[in-house]
């Protein structure tokens, strides 16, 4: 008689119901493992060594007349870069229907009322213009801790635990630096704006901080230094629960972190605003693209054509380029012209704080 060999287990196929678990498993990336690492993951240890690469080079320190504007090349490309990712913002707000008509007061009537205020009163220009500064900073925190959050969702975990420990570690971890090195004060000079206005409060403020650096730098170092050791000792209590721990919310807070306290806090190559602002803005576009490209093949009447994909995403990024192009090379020391582009900061700070969700408790 014939003996059968027996069969490895390890061919065999697992069980159709294992089998439908596996396929169905929820991926741990927003969009994908290589559109993540593009876009999400490593612009910021990318854009700190493009940094480091233009520096001392002539394309950062070599000046040319660009409309009457004495500029160099990477000040003029981030330029161009900066506002075209807040004019990005529109297609999201007016231009989803279905977003627009939620809001239609802060949409539609805010930025008009904001804008009139402005070119009415020197007062209200300045304050703007002091306040987007800072809210710029507050935001491109928000920024992290949203792809954070979102990365602790994928990973399977309760939306709200730990929210608040990331809010907290990513306001550090970005502001932080900025307060307590090298770069606070070309924030904190804005406030010599009110000059303009004779208001010796705001103007005694940079020469204030000035004067007190040293004890600010102290301070955040041992506050930020403390809540990083609860930060860590909060997190593997949550890990006890059930946490799981997601890779990619670890590797960009970790990355994220390492270049804003080595870029703001020692710009050591001079390149500081360049590379902060340069990944930031370059994750605003690959989460825009993302989750509005449908949107935006309708805007451009695509989305039934073979290439309308691409057309889509040439015409968006044609369009926001073109507002970064007339934003350096406007004239913004007249105010009409510079409230516009204040406007537009402003409202790219503002919507991104309840159109994506992210200040709250979805994510």
């Amino acid at each position: 008689m014939s003996r059968r060999k027996p069969t490895k287990a390890s061919k065999q196929p697992p069980p159709p119901a294992r089998q439908q678990a596996v396929a169905q498993r929820p991926s741990e990336y927003i969009v994908s493992p290589v559109y993540d690492c593009v876009f999400f993951l490593l612009p910021p240890t990318a854009a700190l060594c493009l940094g480091i690469l233009i520096s001392d080079s002539g394309f950062a320190n070599d000046n040319f007349i660009f409309y009457d504007h004495d500029v160099t090349w990477s000040g003029l490309l981030i330029g161009i870069f900066i506002h075209a990712h807040l004019f990005a913002v529109f297609f999201r707000s007016h231009g989803n229907a279905s977003i627009r008509q939620l809001h239609p007061y802060r949409f539609l009537l805010v930025p008009v009322v904001l804008y009139l205020a402005m070119i009415s009163s020197l007062w209200v220009l300045i304050t703007v213009s002091v306040l987007a500064t800072f809210w710029d900073v507050y935001h491109s925190a928000l920024q992290t801790f949203g792809f954070a959050r979102i990365y602790d969702r994928k990973a399977g975990n309760n939306p709200l635990a730990g929210r608040r420990l990331d809010w907290y570690l990513n306001q550090f971890l970005y502001t932080g630096p900025i307060l307590a090195g090298a770069t606070m004060m070309d924030h904190i000079e804005d406030f010599g704006e009110y000059e303009e206005v004779g208001a010796s409060f705001f103007t005694s403020i940079p020469g204030f901080m000035d004067a007190n650096h040293g004890s600010v730098t102290w301070l955040i170092l041992i506050a930020g230094g403390a809540f990083l050791a609860y930060y860590v000792w909060a997190n593997l209590q949550l890990q006890k629960q059930g946490h799981v721990v997601s890779l990619q919310k670890v590797y960009l807070l970790v990355s994220t972190g390492a270049v804003s306290i080595y870029t703001w806090g020692f710009n050591t190559f001079g390149e500081a605003f360049f590379i902060m602002n340069f990944f930031h803005a370059l994750q605003y576009f690959g989460i825009v693209w993302a989750f509005e490209k449908k949107n935006i093949m309708r805007i451009f009447r695509v989305e039934h054509l073979a290439f309308g994909k691409p057309l889509a995403l040439a015409g968006f990024l044609g369009i926001v380029g073109l507002y970064g192009f007339w934003v350096e090379a406007a004239d913004t020391s007249i105010d009409a012209l510079w409230a516009i582009t204040l406007v537009v900061s402003i409202m790219h700070f503002w919507y991104d704080g309840f159109v994506w969700s992210v200040s709250k408790k979805q994510v």
